[in-house]
């Protein structure tokens, strides 16, 4: 069977699953560390370049303190992710606070952390400043609009709800001169999962311009500029991962021609990848419970969408292992399907195995990103336990799998005797 390799073998699992039984999510910490100082290396000729983790790509905090440790940041977007680097002991300006549509009350709370907050919308300054206060350093996103091309999961900018538009962007950074600002920085986000190199520096190219023309008229320095995150991952094995030599050499390019040419370096380089730093050191592990043989044949598996919605939400593949049978020929069409009463609930659709049977283990392929995040509890179906594969080899459990208990303690039973 050929495809992707694992970090793990069937008898491995197997010893797993006496005490953890399927379906469970397992991240493998050392290709992930790996990875995280591959892309801190990439960017090691900017002075101040750092990563902010997008943390809802897996909201796990045993991850994020490993990913600490290599100096990332926490790119956060709701309340409960910034408790979670508030619990993480996280503060100041290694939170990168972006949201859209945002609430007071987490305004305020990123404003208790002192995260830097990265406003979505022109009209959120006087909104900022009525429940929370303005900060001394502000960040707008920028949408660039037709000036870049989106992608199929993100959608062209202009369609986007998110962002300023670049007469929105010198109006609000004038607004904040007069109120007596002084640190700045911009920020953008036009794509989800690229592949092409070229993309990012590209959207390099249209920020620093950006940054030089605000900074001429309005006379303000910008301390930092947040690319984005959008870096995708080779779902499929014919993908190639982003070279992020290139997306580097590009970026320091357009850095010497922009930024360093018109006397405004130094200026940091932010990145707010999520999918890239741990999607592909995740795996969803399940078990096949039942072969069906209709007009199709399906693979019916103890996971289903519920664990990951990524198939049934975009149509978006993920790489099937069967363990043990890495070596068969793949030789039978099925629809891998979990147990949800909805017909989307698919793993895979007229997709090429080896002959499967009840009891075989499965493994889906690149789940560390927006797999065990996008959990939901439809049919009452339970999220799994989140496991770490140890650099030493040792398996520990980062988060328990629900219980009923979980699912129905926000009911009251007791208030039934009394209800009419």
């Amino acid at each position: 069977m050929i495809g992707k390799k694992l970090p793990f073998t069937k008898e491995q699992i197997e010893k797993v699953i006496e005490s953890h039984p399927t379906p469970f999510h397992i991240y493998d910490e050392k290709a992930m560390m790996d990875y995280a100082r591959y892309f801190n290396e990439s960017f090691a000729w900017n002075e101040g370049f750092k990563e902010y983790y997008a943390i809802k790509a897996a909201p796990n905090p045993y991850l994020m303190k490993l990913l600490r440790q290599e100096n990332f940041g926490i790119d956060c977007s709701s309340m409960a992710e910034l408790v979670l680097a508030e619990r993480l002991g996280m503060r100041g300006e290694e939170i990168m606070f972006t949201s859209n549509d945002t609430p007071a009350y987490e305004f305020q709370k990123a404003m208790e952390l002192g995260a830097i907050i990265n406003l979505d919308d022109i009209k959120h300054i006087d909104y900022l400043e009525q429940h929370a206060g303005i900060p001394e350093l502000v960040c707008f996103r920028y949408n660039p609009g037709a000036l870049k091309e989106g992608n199929i999961i993100i959608g062209n900018p202009e369609d986007s709800k998110y962002g300023f538009t670049r007469d929105q962007l010198f109006e609000g950074y004038k607004r904040l001169a007069a109120k007596g600002v002084k640190r700045f920085g911009i920020h953008t986000m036009v794509a989800s999962n690229e592949l092409d190199a070229h993309y990012f520096v590209e959207t390099a190219d249209i920020i620093f311009d950006t940054i030089v023309d605000l900074s001429k008229e309005l006379g303000i320095r910008f301390e930092f500029a947040n690319l984005g995150g959008g870096i995708g991952i080779p779902y499929k094995n014919e993908h190639k991962p982003v070279d992020l030599k290139i997306v580097s050499d590009g970026i320091r390019e357009r850095y010497e021609k922009y930024i360093v040419a018109n006397g405004l370096d130094p200026l940091k380089i932010f990145f707010e990848s999520g999918r890239a730093i741990t999607g592909p050191y995740g795996y969803l592990v399940s078990e096949v419970l039942h072969i069906k043989e209709t007009y199709k044949k399906y693979a019916g598996l103890d996971s289903c969408m519920a664990n990951l919605m990524r198939p049934a939400l975009y149509g978006a593949y993920h790489h099937i292992t069967v363990l043990g049978k890495e070596k068969s020929s793949c030789n039978t069409l099925y629809d891998v399907t979990g147990s949800l009463c909805e017909n989307n609930d698919k793993f895979a659709i007229n997709r090429l195995l080896p002959e499967v049977e009840p009891g075989d283990l499965v493994v889906l392929h690149d789940t560390g990103a927006h797999g065990h995040s996008m959990g939901f509890n439809y049919n009452g179906k339970l999220r799994s336990a989140e496991l770490l594969l140890r650099e030493n080899g040792e398996v520990v459990q980062i988060r328990r799998a629900e219980t009923l208990e979980d699912y129905f303690a926000t009911l009251d039973f007791g208030g039934l005797k009394d209800f009419e």
